[in-house]
C-alpha cells in the first residue's frame, strides 16, 4: 500500500475541498491510500499553540507523516502570488527531514486557490515547488492529455490544479477544476508506485 500525503492549508474551505478531490484521485489507483492532513494557522500577535487535534477536519500533519509518505500533494491558497504563511511556517520547520534526505526521490504535486483568475495561481504553484525541490522530491504537473485542462474557463494549469474562488471565496469548484484535481491525484499515486517499485 502506497501512502500519499495530501497536505494543505485552507482558510475558507476551497483548498480543503480541492484536497478531498486530490485524495479521491489518489484512491482511484489500486494499492494507494490518501492521508489528508492540514497545518495550523499562524498567530500574528504572539506565539500561540493550537490543540494537537483540530476541532474539525483532518488532523494536523506531523514530520513523521512526511517521512512515511510515498508521495505528497501540497495545497495552499494564494497570498500575494505565494503560499500562505501557515504552510511556509510548517515547511520552514522541516530542516531535520531535509538533512536526512527522507523526501528525496519521492514524487510531489501542488495545488492552489485564488480569488481572481489572474491572482497569482502559477507563481504560487511555482513557489510551492521550491522547498519540495530542495528536499529532492520529483515534481509532477498535469499534462495536456487531461482534456479539462484545455476546456476550463476558470482554474487549472499544467503546473498543478487550481481553483478561482471569487472575491467572496464562494465560487463552487467547477467540474473541470474537480477533474484536474482528481487526475493530478491519480497521476501522483501512479508515479509513487512506479518510483517505489
Amino acid at each position: 500500500m502506497a501512502d500519499i500525503l495530501v497536505l494543505y492549508y485552507s482558510r475558507y474551505g476551497n483548498v480543503a475541498e480541492m484536497a478531498r478531490h486530490v485524495g479521491r484521485g489518489v484512491e482511484s489507483v489500486k494499492s494507494c491510500r490518501a492521508l489528508v492532513r492540514t497545518v495550523p494557522a499562524v498567530s500574528t500577535v504572539c506565539e500561540a499553540v493550537a490543540d494537537n487535534i483540530p476541532a474539525e477536519g483532518p488532523p494536523f500533519v506531523t514530520n513523521d507523516d512526511l517521512v512515511r509518505c510515498d508521495g505528497m500533494a501540497l495545497g495552499s491558497p494564494t497570498r500575494f502570488g505565494n503560499m500562505a504563511a501557515p504552510m511556509k511556517y510548517f515547511l520552514d520547520g522541516t530542516g531535520d527531514i531535509w538533512l536526512s534526505n527522507k523526501l528525496a526521490g519521492k514524487p510531489a504535486a501542488v495545488f492552489t486557490s485564488t480569488s481572481s483568475l489572474h491572482g497569482g495561481q502559477e507563481s504560487t504553484l511555482l513557489s510551492m515547488m521550491l522547498p519540495l525541490l530542495h528536499h529532492g522530491m520529483v515534481i509532477m504537473g498535469v499534462p495536456y492529455s487531461e482534456p479539462a485542462l484545455t476546456n476550463t474557463q476558470s482554474g487549472g494549469t499544467p503546473y498543478g490544479a487550481s481553483h478561482v474562488a471569487g472575491i467572496e471565496s464562494n465560487n463552487k469548484i467547477t467540474g473541470e477544476e474537480k477533474q484536474i484535481c482528481m487526475t493530478m491525484g491519480a497521476r501522483l499515486a501512479e508515479l509513487s508506485l512506479k518510483l517505489s517499485a
